[in-house]
C-alpha cells in the first residue's frame, strides 16, 4: 500500500486559494494528515500537543485576538508560531491580515493562503478532501460493478468469465466502475471505495474480441466513477466433489485492509447465467442490510413445520 500525500499546490488549485505569500519550497510541501488546526491556544502561548504537520487556519476569532494585542506582543506571538514551520497558514473569510504575520512568514519561509469562504465551511471541506485523498489505497484484480445500487466486486481466476458477466450486466442496465484492476481505498473502518485506474477507466477486455470502450457502445449512463464495495462475488469453477452452501445461512466475508466485506462463493459451469445470479446476489445482500434474511426466514418456517409435526405425532 502506497504512502499518500497531497501537495500544497494541488490543494491551492482544488480550492482556488489565493497565495498571499509563497515560500521558496512551496512546490515541495506535502500534506500527510487529514486534520486541520486552528491555533487559538498557540496564540495564547500554549504549545503542548501542538502538531506542526497540520495546515493551520485563522478565522475571525483568532484574528480578532491578534488585533487586540500590542504590536510588539503580536510580533512575538507570531514569531513563535511560525518558528514551528507548519505546511501553510490559511486565512479564512478574506479577513484582515496583520502586517506582523506576513513579516514572520517571510522570516520563517512559510506560505500564507487566503480564502473567501467562511472558516467552518473551508475547514470542513478541506478535511473531507484530505480524508478522501489520504485514505489507504491498494489494487485488487477483479471487476467492480454497480448492480441495483450495490457495489459488487467480481473476483476469480483469470478467464473464469468476470468480464463476460460484466458485459451481460451492462446490457441489463447496470454500471461498470472498473475492469481487470480495481483501485480500492479505505474510507472508514467498515467501508472500501473502489474506482478504476485512469488509464483503463471505461474499458473492458473481452478475450477473442479485444478492448471495448463501454461509453461508446453502451452510453455514458453505463459507467460510474466510483462506488463502495458492498459485496464480493468469488466466482469459482464448479467442483462436483465440493459441497456448496444451498441455504445461505453461512455468512462468508472477505477481509481487505481490516475491512470485512460480505462474500458469496458462486460456482460456475458453461451455460449458467452468471449475470442473473449476480443480480440476485446483489438484491439479497441489499435486503440483508435492511434486516431481511430469506434463508433465515425459510429455516424458521421449516423448524416451525417440523415442530408442529412432532407435536401432532405425540397426540
Amino acid at each position: 500500500m502506497d504512502s499518500n500525500f497531497v501537495s500544497l499546490h494541488t490543494l491551492v488549485k482544488e480550492f482556488k486559494l489565493e497565495i498571499a505569500h509563497e515560500s521558496t519550497d512551496f512546490m515541495r510541501i506535502r500534506l500527510t494528515v487529514e486534520d486541520v488546526a486552528r491555533p487559538g491556544l498557540q496564540l495564547a502561548g500554549y504549545f503542548d500537543h501542538f502538531e506542526p504537520i497540520r495546515l493551520q487556519v485563522l478565522g475571525n476569532v483568532e484574528l480578532s485576538y491578534l488585533e487586540k494585542l500590542e504590536g510588539r506582543e503580536r510580533l512575538r506571538v507570531l514569531d513563535r508560531l511560525f518558528s514551528y514551520k507548519f505546511p501553510a497558514l490559511l486565512v479564512a473569510r478574506n479577513l484582515w491580515l496583520p502586517e506582523e504575520c506576513l513579516k514572520m512568514a517571510k522570516k520563517h519561509n512559510v506560505t500564507i493562503l487566503r480564502s473567501k469562504e467562511p472558516t467552518s465551511t473551508i475547514v470542513s471541506a478541506i478535511i473531507a478532501y484530505l480524508k478522501r485523498e489520504l485514505s489507504p489505497r491498494f489494487t485488487r484484480h477483479g471487476v467492480l460493478m454497480e448492480i441495483y445500487g450495490e457495489g459488487v466486486l467480481l473476483i476469480g481466476e483469470s478467464g473464469i468469465g468476470k468480464s463476460e458477466a460484466a458485459v451481460e450486466l451492462l446490457k441489463r442496465g447496470h454500471r461498470l466502475i472498473a475492469d481487470d484492476a480495481v483501485e480500492l481505498r479505505k474510507i472508514s473502518n467498515g467501508a472500501l471505495m473502489g474506482t478504476a485506474p485512469d488509464l483503463i477507466r471505461n474499458y473492458i477486455e473481452l478475450r477473442g474480441i479485444g478492448i471495448i470502450n463501454v461509453v461508446q457502445i453502451f452510453g455514458v449512463g453505463a459507467v460510474k466513477q466510483e462506488n463502495t464495495v458492498d459485496l464480493v462475488a468469488n466466482i469459482v469453477p464448479w467442483d462436483s466433489h465440493k459441497v456448496y452452501d444451498r441455504l445461505g445461512l453461512e455468512n462468508q466475508y472477505m477481509e481487505m485492509e481490516g475491512v470485512k466485506i460480505p462474500m458469496n462463493t458462486i460456482p460456475t459451469t458453461p451455460g449458467r447465467n452468471l449475470a442473473v445470479i449476480l443480480e440476485v446476489a446483489a438484491i439479497n445482500n441489499r435486503q440483508r442490510k435492511m434486516g431481511y434474511n430469506s434463508a433465515l426466514e425459510f429455516t424458521e418456517k421449516m423448524n416451525a413445520s417440523y415442530q408442529k409435526e412432532m407435536e401432532q405425532s405425540q397426540q
